[in-house]
């Protein structure tokens, strides 16, 4: 299993908060605009689209929740320990020159 950095898995979550974002309003347009003409099944698949809307914003929010919470525990973390922090990065910083450098 590939290990992936902290800036790595902050980005693929901003997007997939972004993507998940457009495809709620998207979701929502279509149903006003379809709203008018729906035949029978029409209106059963709208109904399985509003319920696969609601799930989506409901998984939005728990993930924007825990964004907000890892980055509020990191903030204190590094407030409290903050010459830690700093050796920390700067050893991250090295191991990773260093890495990259003897390709």
């Amino acid at each position: 299993m590939e290990s992936r950095s902290p800036e790595e898995i902050e980005e693929s979550t901003e997007r997939l908060l972004r993507d998940l974002k457009a495809v709620v309003q998207d979701g929502e347009e279509l149903l006003k605009a379809g709203a008018q003409t729906l035949s029978e099944s029409g209106a059963a698949a709208r109904e399985r689209l509003a319920a696969a809307l609601e799930v989506a914003r409901q998984t939005q929010k728990r993930l924007e929740e825990g964004a907000a919470r890892g980055a509020r525990a990191t903030d204190r973390a590094v407030r409290e320990y903050p010459y830690q922090a700093l050796g920390m990065a700067f050893g991250a910083g090295m191991l990773i020159g260093i890495l990259l450098n003897r390709r």
